[in-house]
């Protein structure tokens, strides 16, 4: 079985974290995993050489900028990693390997596929600024169209969202048993702990430890972070320290929060930026931190999604603070997890948070949750999903 993706790294905590350790858990198969590699890693070959079972096994088909030669020449390997392994089954997780892998399902008998959709990529095309002009009505639309075909000829579809099922307009011609919603919940790593008990807050006096992780973007709020970090250190006592930890894919962006973690050593440190993170690393940071900040900008590419970092959050017992999004709160609010506020006002939000802190809140009475955060349930729906398939 192979999971394979472009710009995803190899190690992607849905290809590799759950999706595969879901399949490795099943027994009886092999399941290689291909994606992005790290600059200067290991070539295909010397990674799967030096992976063993029951591990996927890792093969590093980009690595590089998002545009250039290395992306097209990824399309190469992806076939070249096809011919060579022979999968029983495939599950794409990114749109521009769909033309390949439905050549290769067409060559042969008994080829199988599952498209995982991760992002409405249509919809981020036209909304998100990244194409200019009628560049991007015409990406979108050759989008919605290869998706479409294969959508039809794919052996089910895994929506990583649940809005997906009533944004995507291809997905109403295919039988409800064949689309499945697979969230991105919280999968621990083996031998992983998970906190029960709520974590202690810092006194007045002490630094708080604000945390930003995941894709650094405009979109997803960092310069909103960075605002009410820089109040929060500003007007207490012990002074609040954010760190920014994640991968940023916006030159000018990483150019501008370099600056400033340069510029404000004393409350901000930035951790990647111009590489990705491993995921452990971010949990550790997770682990570290007071207080997890969601300042997502609203948008209609993000508005109806649950943020990966909100499981991630939730699990480990970190109290959030949000924006105003039913979506979100309806699993924050139930657990007493953290506070909304308007990142769109920093003054606001700073003396929001700083009120809140002097009234001692309780979060998490009951302990960080379970099964709402986590990804077993998930991986039990997709080994039912499979056996349906055989």
């Amino acid at each position: 079985m192979l999971l394979a993706s472009v710009l995803k790294p190899v190690d992607d905590t849905r290809m590799r974290g759950k999706l595969a350790a879901a399949l490795l858990a099943r027994g009886g198969m092999r399941v290689h995993v291909a994606g992005r590699g790290a600059a200067g890693g290991p070539n295909p070959a010397q990674a799967a050489a030096a992976t063993a079972p029951p591990e996927p096994i890792l093969h590093p088909i980009f690595v590089g900028a998002r545009p250039g030669w290395q992306r097209l020449a990824a399309q190469g390997r992806y076939w070249q990693l096809l011919r060579r392994l022979r999968p029983d089954l495939i599950i794409v997780g990114a749109p521009e390997l769909l033309p390949l892998t439905l050549l290769w399902r067409a060559l042969g008998r008994g080829r199988n596929f599952i498209y995982d959709i991760r992002e409405n990529y249509a919809l981020n095309v036209t909304t998100q600024a990244v194409y200019g002009g009628w560049q991007r009505y015409a990406l979108a639309a050759g989008l919605r169209w290869v998706e479409g075909i294969a959508a039809r000829r794919a052996s089910a579809v895994l929506l990583a969202e649940k809005s997906y099922a009533h944004e995507l307009p291809f997905l109403t011609s295919m039988a409800p048993e064949r689309v499945l919603v697979l969230e991105n919940k919280y999968q621990p790593a083996p031998g992983e702990i998970l906190p029960r008990t709520a974590r202690p807050l810092p006194t007045p006096h002490q630094p708080l430890r604000l945390l930003f992780s995941g894709t650094i973007s405009e979109l997803n709020g960092v310069r909103e972070a960075l605002a009410l970090a820089k109040l929060l250190h500003q007007n207490r006592p012990g002074g609040a320290v954010l760190t920014v930890v994640g991968y940023c894919q916006q030159p000018p962006l990483l150019a501008w929060l370099q600056a400033q973690a340069a510029a404000h050593p004393a409350w901000l440190r930035l951790v990647g930026g111009a590489l990705p993170v491993p995921h452990r690393q971010i949990v550790a940071e997770i682990g570290a931190a007071h207080l997890g900040l969601l300042p997502y900008r609203p948008h209609v590419s993000t508005w109806r999604c649950r943020p990966t970092k909100l499981f991630e959050y939730l699990a480990q017992g970190l109290p959030v603070v949000l924006p105003d999004n039913l979506l979100w709160t309806a699993l924050s609010a139930p657990l007493n997890a953290g506070l909304v506020v308007d990142f769109g006002s920093p003054e606001t939000a700073a003396s929001n948070v700083l009120a809140a802190l002097a009234a001692a809140p309780d979060f998490y009475p009951a302990g960080p949750p379970t099964d709402a955060v986590a990804w077993a349930p998930e991986g039990k729906k997709l080994g039912a999903l499979l056996d349906s398939l055989v």
